[in-house]
């Protein structure tokens, strides 16, 4: 029923558009001019041709609904995907500049019509055409111009605090860019969750565009992750109101194909920090001169302290590296090595610290059976 409805309305557009066509060339001049004075339409025959002719463009129309409805649709969704990684800053500032700059060149085409020497075979139309081309997209390129400079200005901590009931963050707080593996990772939305970041959270519309990409991979593993991280990022797009960076604004990050590279150059643009959990982006960062806040580090650093002779009780889940070692995790995923307990394996134990190991990869603990 709804798929008649829509071709139903198509052919009475088509029909309009017909008869209006129609009638539009008949009582034209320059028609009147080629048929010459006695070739002219009558009434009944100037109605009879615009009847055939919206009976024809209704045909048409009615043929081509699903044709173009399904065309329309799939235009309204490449339009959304373009405009999804576009702050609404600068949709907002492009669009009062758009109608600023037709406003005026509304304006500048009157004075062009009035010129009677340039009305010879419509070239005040076409200058007219090219006048509003003009003025419309310099006044959308200069309003997104100067809506770039107010983006960050944005007071991004009333919304939160209003949100979460805690308190912003710091005014003068560096902007924090969240990289592609730490959204992935999704412990960053339990840290803002906290309110312990400060300053204005930023995520670069290349980091979107890779994570739609791992999203969409024919790898199961690499598809779930990139799930994994866009429902993370909507997330935290609900909760604290970020907006999406648009880094194809600058000049200086077009030539960098590489997302690590841009996001350390963005960094030094805009004078924030990288968050990640990348190792290896951490350390290029630290030569770079970028400061990084690394979220691994941080969930190390957050680890309980142990100490040599402490005792504890863990489960002895399999066996070590070395002869009769067995290995054990605590709740946060510390790793355990307990000397002279492969018997033990599948039971809980109590056991002495013995030493304690910090690695860039985290910690270890090495241990002994109680009483031995």
């Amino acid at each position: 029923m709804l798929k008649k409805l829509y071709r139903a309305i198509f052919a009475l557009c088509g029909l309009l558009l017909g008869y209006g066509v129609a009638t539009l060339l008949i009582s034209h001049k320059l028609v009147r001019r080629l048929l010459g004075d006695g070739l002219g339409f009558s009434e009944a025959q100037t109605g009879g041709v615009a009847v055939c002719s919206a009976l024809l463009f209704a045909i048409i129309f009615y043929n081509l609904a699903p044709v173009l409805k399904r065309q329309g649709a799939k235009l309204a969704k490449d339009i959304e995907k373009d405009l999804q990684p576009i702050p609404a800053n600068d949709i907002f500032a492009g669009s009062i500049g758009l109608i600023a700059g037709l406003i005026i060149a509304f304006f500048i085409s009157q004075l062009i019509r009035s010129i009677e020497l340039l009305q010879f075979a419509y070239l005040d139309v076409v200058l007219s055409i090219l006048v509003y081309l003009f003025f419309g997209y310099l006044g959308m390129y200069i309003a997104q111009g100067k809506g770039k400079d107010l983006r960050f200005q944005t007071i991004n901590a009333n919304r939160k605090a209003a949100k979460t009931g805690r308190g912003g963050k710091g005014r003068d707080a560096s902007p924090k860019i969240l990289d592609t593996s730490v959204i992935i990772d999704g412990r960053i939305a339990d840290i803002m969750k906290t309110g312990f970041i400060e300053g204005d959270i930023v995520i670069p519309s290349f980091v979107l565009v890779e994570l739609r990409h791992i999203a969409d991979s024919s790898d199961g593993l690499k598809r779930n992750r990139g799930r994994r991280g866009l429902d993370i990022l909507n997330k935290i797009q609900s909760d604290y109101g970020i907006e999406i960076y648009n880094a194809d604004s600058e000049k200086a990050l077009e030539a960098i194909p590489e997302v690590d590279v841009k996001l350390l150059k963005l960094a030094q643009i805009m004078n924030g920090k990288v968050v990640t959990n990348d190792f290896n982006l951490n350390k290029v960062a630290m030569i770079q001169g970028v400061p990084v806040l690394n979220i691994n580090e941080l969930a190390n650093t957050l680890k309980p302290v142990v100490l040599p002779g402490e005792t504890m009780q863990v489960f002895l889940v399999k066996e070590g590296k070395e002869n009769n070692q067995a290995v054990a995790y605590l709740d946060d995923g510390t790793m355990i090595v307990v000397e002279e307990s492969r018997r033990q394996i599948g039971k809980t134990v109590d056991v002495t610290v013995t030493s304690v190991l910090q690695t860039s990869a985290g910690r270890m603990i090495f241990a002994k059976l109680k009483g031995k």
